[in-house]
């Protein structure tokens, strides 16, 4: 942009920045995005129908910016049965956050044919499932659970053929495994709430001496797994351990100090953040709630502010891995609201209904392992002496009750 241009912009305002100079700009080889999304701005800002070629024409930019402000253009004449068909046909554009914005506008004009939703219903959830542990599959359990019945879910699924009870014929099975489990959460979570996964690099030891171990990215290639689902990526958190809490590879490096052969002790999880994907903010959610049970659920100001939480390791005498309690903690008062239902399918000691109960959330819990649904109990049974009863069932006893609610 020519200095005279910048000036005559600052001086006339963008809705008079001459048509001419701002089509030259647009043209130009040399003008930064900056430059182009300003002068493509003053064309939009006119309002005037005839300039609308001229966004057409822009909506086709290679630069994602200047293509967004185009369309930010076109959306004054969104009455127009031209550009309603134009928008229309821009839902399968190929930047998906173009993409997403033409969705929402369409949908929005369009309107819908589902009744408004009944104030508070998205703070409900069903009684059947509040405070309740399912002995069984959760490929299966999942399958009866009510759509947008739960708020939150937090959990670490079986790590990848490093324990006895998660063998796998390979790591494709495994991935696919958890691609079922994840989509049945995303269909049954309320729509923008959240689900936190934690996990970590798995390493497969070696067959013999002369041959390597096999490390496997899981968080890595879950997250491509989970967004193609539906799930919108918010947060990676670092769980950091004490030092000594990690395995010791590093052992062999101490004592040659050979390049190529460094393998860092691992004293991190991940704990992954996903949002399910809606077109309504956040704020659209707090207003969902009472002003009292928003006040209730306010977090504390000792909350942890960066995005690593240095959390030590806990151990139980029944289940090889546990979620320390105050992990839960803190992800249940970060991201639900007092009275919410919070849910972990692969459930091990029931680490997160504890949680659940000390921070005044329901909880649903499945777990397929009969010894942890033992040491479930011991955990759970009579919690905190609460007026709020705990129901153990198996699967033929919640299709009764997810039935009763059809």
């Amino acid at each position: 942009m020519r200095q005279s241009q910048k000036a005559d912009a600052g001086r006339l305002g963008f809705a008079d920045f001459p048509v001419e100079d701002s089509l030259t700009i647009l043209e130009s080889g040399e003008a930064s995005t900056v430059e182009k999304k300003e002068a493509m701005s003053s064309i939009g800002r006119k309002r005037n129908p005839r300039l609308k070629p001229i966004l057409f024409k822009y909506t086709g930019d290679r630069n994602p910016e200047i293509a967004m402000q185009a369309i930010r253009g076109l959306l004054v004449f969104r009455r127009d049965p031209d550009v309603q068909d134009y928008l229309v046909a821009l839902c399968d554009h190929p930047n998906d956050m173009i993409r997403d914005v033409v969705r929402q506008e369409v949908q929005e004009a369009q309107g819908s044919d589902e009744p408004a939703p009944r104030l508070g219903a998205h703070a409900d959830s069903p009684d059947f499932m509040k405070d309740a542990v399912v002995h069984g599959d959760a490929q299966e359990i999942l399958k009866l659970a009510p759509d947008e019945s739960i708020h939150l879910t937090f959990t670490s699924p079986p790590y990848y053929n490093a324990r006895d009870y998660s063998i796998y014929r390979n790591y494709q099975e495994y991935l696919e495994f958890l691609e079922g489990i994840f989509s049945e959460v995303h269909r049954i979570t309320k729509e923008g709430r959240f689900f936190v996964l934690n996990t970590s690099p798995v390493i497969v030891p070696r067959a013999g001496r002369k041959y390597a171990s096999r490390r496997y990215p899981v968080p890595f290639d879950l997250h491509a797994v989970i967004t193609r689902m539906g799930w919108e990526f918010i947060d990676d958190i670092i769980w950091a351990k004490p030092e000594k809490s990690a395995k010791n590879r590093v052992a062999g490096f101490e004592v040659n100090r050979k390049p190529l052969t460094y393998k860092a002790n691992a004293r991190t999880e991940y704990v992954m953040v996903y949002r399910k994907k809606s077109y309504k903010l956040i704020d659209w959610n707090l207003r969902q709630y009472a002003r009292d049970t928003v006040a209730k659920s306010l977090v504390s100001d000792d909350f942890e502010r960066s995005n690593v939480w240095d959390i030590a390791p806990v151990t139980d005498r029944v289940h090889s891995a546990v979620f320390p309690l105050k992990l839960c903690d803190q992800v249940i008062r970060l991201y639900s609201f007092a009275g919410d239902l919070v849910f972990d399918p692969f459930a091990g000691s029931g680490t997160l209904g504890k949680a659940a109960m000390q921070v005044d959330r329901h909880f649903f819990l499945t777990e397929i392992n009969d010894n942890y649904i033992d040491r479930v109990r011991q955990n759970l049974g009579g919690a905190f002496g609460l007026d709020r009863p705990i129901r153990f069932m198996g699967l033929d006893e919640f299709r009764e009750e997810a039935n009763k609610c059809r």
